[in-house]
């Protein structure tokens, strides 16, 4: 039980987490490349994992709605693994995670779990760590985009 929950805490985290950001105040947007693997995803990119999101618009300010949003499924589908704090309860502690991984990754890694912790060498670590591989959430691209933005919140971003 405790290494499911350290997993779902670690993938969470994992996911949750980023620092790359652009200065335009345009809506989050993905871009897709060219080489796609067989899933119909980009290919490999260790800056931003492996999914549909290559490249997540931030806006320096944080959009207090959509952080509010990603409070609500925090509690519903993150809050049981993955505490706000650096303490690991079954996956890691958001506190951080956006200035350890970029908006894309983390956006991939709660989008496209299965694909980021086989191909992934940061989610593997992660998911060594935790000995718990975080479930797929089936969460919508808005909503990684409103947990990515209470990421922000959660660190200090206003």
């Amino acid at each position: 039980m405790k290494k499911i929950l350290a997993f779902c805490i670690l993938s969470a985290f994992i996911s949750a987490c980023g620092g790359k950001s652009s200065t335009t105040d345009q809506p989050a947007s993905s871009e897709e490349t060219t080489e796609k693997t067989a899933e119909g995803n980009p290919s490999y990119d260790p800056n931003r994992g492996t999914g549909k999101f290559t490249k997540v618009d931030i806006n320096p300010t944080l959009d207090a709605t959509m952080a509010e949003n990603g409070s609500k499924i925090f509690a519903v589908k993150c809050g049981s693994c993955h505490k706000l704090t650096e303490e690991k309860l079954v996956g890691p502690g958001w506190k951080g995670v956006t200035s350890r991984h970029s908006a894309e990754w983390i956006m991939n890694f709660i989008t496209n779990t299965d694909e980021m912790l086989n191909k992934d060498p940061k989610a593997q670590a992660q998911l060594e760590i935790c000995l718990v591989r975080m479930p797929n959430q089936n969460l919508s691209d808005d909503d990684a985009r409103a947990l990515y933005e209470y990421m922000r919140k959660n660190d200090g971003v206003k």
